[in-house]
């Protein structure tokens, strides 16, 4: 039996360790706990958090604007650790993806230095040059990816790497701007976005089943519905980072008593409000949320109908234990989606919720993955 490559079985521990970081990222969300950090990458200057009542003193005196709150602080720092940790093995996926191309793994190391430094001057209070290192730390990988000369998982592996630094980023910001939500939204895209490639390439790297004709002519119908689970989440993430899950109440199918609340599109769908606003709690009256909560209702009936159909279509092509779990997945996430509304956003729900999308868009990727038209080259014993 072939074994599989080093880097496939490292995408794949690092896609169980991605999915980790974003389901724990929704907790700390959904239990507010978004800046009970106010300091970026550390908590109140500490690498862990305060828990002594020394430490908590300390901590009070030097960020008077944020008690501290260590039942909330240590989600927060722990969900950083995580990341780290992930984008820590990305690297070592790059490195491994990239080896022993020339000149490949010196410029990947070159990113993951410039990265660091980034970080340590931002800390030190010198955002300029931190945010040029930063640049520097993702164009890397990118050349590098576009360079190398392997099957596209390995190059999407190296690419990879790019991204993760840039989720570092979005992280920062959205303590910095204060839980802006168009960072929180793209944090949580990118999150996804990264776990997606991960998926990607360690499904790739994985399968040896060859799909017939008739499976591969199924690909665009599956690229469809990623397209519009993809613009669904963006929704959902829009959702949360306005606050507006309970916009209608526990009031469902209808919302507030009506088929068609008061709405505000307008201003409910406003990207971009400026600097220096504290978004914790939301600042949208109850008719830009409610236009919000509408839009993705709407949302949700769209994708449960494409869902519906590619899972049909892949039973008829004989991917019944994919279109099965397609349906058993969104009957799921429809169940909890409406849990959420009727029972008041309880938080285990709404974690499993966020927990039933990713697993949705990981069950579209297999099935994308499934529908090639030849499996990748597996020579190389990277």
């Amino acid at each position: 039996m072939t074994s599989f490559p080093l880097t496939a079985r490292l995408a794949l521990a690092a896609t169980l360790l991605a999915l980790v970081v974003i389901v724990f990222g929704a907790f700390v969300r959904l239990s507010n706990a978004g800046l009970s950090c106010p300091d970026w990458p550390t908590c109140y200057g500490k690498a862990t958090w305060p828990g002594h009542e020394q430490e908590i003193a300390h901590a009070n005196q030097a960020f008077p604007q944020r008690p501290v709150e260590t039942h909330k602080a240590w989600r927060e720092q722990v969900h950083r650790m995580l990341a780290g940790s992930l984008g820590t093995l990305v690297l070592a996926l790059a490195l491994v993806a990239a080896w022993p191309r020339r000149g490949s793994p010196a410029a990947i190391l070159a990113a993951a230095l410039a990265a660091a430094l980034g970080v340590a001057l931002y800390i030190k209070g010198h955002p300029g040059v931190s945010a040029a290192l930063s640049g520097l730390a993702m164009a890397l990988p990118l050349l590098v990816a576009w360079r190398l000369q392997r099957p596209a998982p390995y190059r999407i592996a190296v690419a990879a790497l790019a991204v993760i630094i840039f989720q570092a980023m979005l992280g920062m910001w959205t303590v910095t701007l204060l839980l802006k939500p168009i960072v929180v939204m793209g944090h949580l895209l990118g999150g996804l976005l990264t776990l997606a490639l991960l998926a990607w390439v360690a499904l790739s790297l994985s399968a040896r089943t060859q799909s017939t004709p008739a499976q591969q002519a199924l690909r665009p119908l599956v690229i469809l519905a990623l397209v519009l689970l993809a613009a669904q989440i963006a929704l959902g993430g829009w959702t949360s980072a306005n606050y507006a899950a309970l916009a209608c109440g526990s009031d469902f199918p209808t919302c507030a008593g009506s088929w068609w609340p008061a709405t505000d599109f307008r201003e409910g769908f406003v990207l971009w409000r400026g600097i220096g606003v504290n978004y914790e709690g939301g600042v949208l009256d109850g008719a830009a949320r409610a236009a919000i909560q509408m839009a993705h209702r709407i949302g949700a009936l769209v994708v449960f109908v494409m869902v519906l159909v590619t899972a049909l279509a892949s039973w008829r092509r004989d991917l019944r234990a994919h279109a099965i779990a397609l349906v058993a997945l969104l009957c799921v996430q429809v169940a909890l989606g409406i849990a959420n509304v009727m029972l008041l956003l309880p938080l285990p729900i709404a974690t499993a919720h966020n927990a039933g999308a990713v697993l949705l868009l990981l069950a579209l990727i297999a099935l994308l993955v499934r529908t090639r038209a030849a499996a990748p080259d597996h020579r190389p014993s990277t």
